[in-house]
């Protein structure tokens, strides 16, 4: 077995690695000052030190990397496959929201990019996917309601029914990142066309753009008291009978399901290997943490259980880690349908394990931990939510038990 980078991985790598560390962790905090001066303090977006970083990361060839090369007959992105994005993914979740933001590889952009790339149709292409490919406008996703069980993807209640040359859109969504953006000009919405077909077959997917009228943004949402503006927030919508051209449609009717579950099967890689530079971030200031404290007359560092929670912190990224890579690596080979038993098998250990490594982070820290001053509560909310989102532990879990049980019946 070989797990050595490929050339063009390694090259990246290293690339990506320089820039973060000679550019964008230095203007960290320039930009939090920036995000400060804004009018508008959802407008993350039009930062004046993000856009000098983004146009070096294009000239350095770091720009959309998360696409593959070619999608419905078209040249999209950097070309890589899963498994050599993967590593580039844990670099930026090193250094927080920012580093994605200046690849234009953010969620929820990179994955209605992904849509629009392999279901849309040519004037969709031109009028939103390419001003997203190169970073002038931003998206959002809206599927979660707040009236139903959304983990169950077949409840969403919004109606979307055609009317002539039109869609009619109605109803209420939640939790819609990047919506609180001013940047944000298009919604990818998901609804029902058809309540009675089959139950997976009554979704459809319309783009809805945000200057249409009767689209109302009700409010901001926080996440464990954090607004998140940082990468737009997340928002509550109404949609009072919003009416778009059916050429909006995304695919075609009932199609809906089938494109949520295409959209999201890269995404998670995306959020897993992310979550694990998150997690070496962690465990880098766990260390440093540990061996400048001193209580009981010994550093931290001397402390038993704290080297047992740095032991067990490297083993539980390694593995994960592993796991990951793997999942990317099945993608790439069988497809998205055979590597299905390990993205649910990432999309359960990562978060929960990645949450461990930060609770033993925020320990260490003592009441630093849990403050403004540090990286790790924000972190650990940011990465509690990822066991919510894209479908919660216990639907994951469920899906990979029944399928373990049909594996082994007799």
């Amino acid at each position: 077995m070989d797990f050595a980078l490929d050339d063009r991985t390694e090259e990246l790598r290293t690339e990506l690695l320089a820039f973060m560390d000679g550019r964008v962790v230095p203007a960290r905090a320039t930009f939090e000052a920036q995000m400060l001066e804004l009018d508008d303090p959802w407008a993350w977006s039009t930062v004046p030190v993000l856009d000098e970083l983004r146009a070096e990361a294009r000239r350095r060839g770091l720009w959309n990397l998360f696409l593959p090369g070619e999608t419905g007959g078209q040249q999209y992105g950097a070309g890589l496959t899963n498994l050599q994005y993967a590593p580039l993914a844990e670099v930026t979740g090193r250094l927080g929201r920012l580093a994605p933001a200046v690849l234009n590889c953010s969620a929820p952009d990179t994955g209605n990019m992904e849509v629009l790339a392999m279901f849309g149709t040519p004037e969709q292409k031109e009028r939103w996917l390419a001003p997203l490919l190169e970073g002038r406008i931003r998206s959002a996703f809206a599927m979660t309601e707040p009236d139903v069980a959304s983990s169950d993807a077949t409840n969403i209640s919004t109606s979307i029914r055609r009317d002539g040359d039109s869609y009619v859109v109605s109803g209420r969504k939640w939790w819609i990142t990047g919506a609180m953006n001013p940047e944000c000009e298009v919604f990818v919405v998901m609804g029902k066309t058809d309540p009675d077909a089959d139950r997976h077959r009554q979704q459809s997917m319309v783009l809805v753009p945000r200057d249409a009228e009767g689209l109302e943004v009700v409010r901001p949402m926080e996440v464990f008291g954090y607004d998140d503006r940082d990468h737009g927030g997340h928002a509550e919508l109404a949609f009072h009978d919003v009416r778009v051209p059916a050429g909006n449609l995304v695919g075609e009717e009932g199609a809906g399901f089938a494109i949520a579950q295409a959209r999201l099967g890269p995404g998670r890689i995306h959020h897993c290997m992310r979550a694990i530079g998150v997690a070496e971030a962690a465990l880098e200031a766990m260390c440093a943490r540990a061996s400048e404290r001193v209580a009981f007359g010994r550093t931290l560092s001397e402390q038993g259980v704290v080297r047992d929670w740095i032991a067990e912190s490297r083993v539980r990224i390694e593995q994960l880690r592993l796991l990951v890579l793997k999942a990317a690596w099945l993608m790439d080979t069988v497809g998205n349908k055979g590597a299905h038993t390990e993205i649910q098998a990432i999309k359960i250990a990562t978060p929960a394990t990645v949450e461990w490594i930060l609770d033993k982070a925020i320990q260490v820290h003592g009441a630093g931990g849990i403050s403004q001053d540090f990286d790790l509560a924000a972190a650990w909310a940011g990465n509690r939510t990822l066991r919510f989102a894209d479908g919660p532990d216990e639907v994951h879990k469920n899906a990979l038990a029944k399928a373990e049980l049909r594996r082994h019946a007799v």
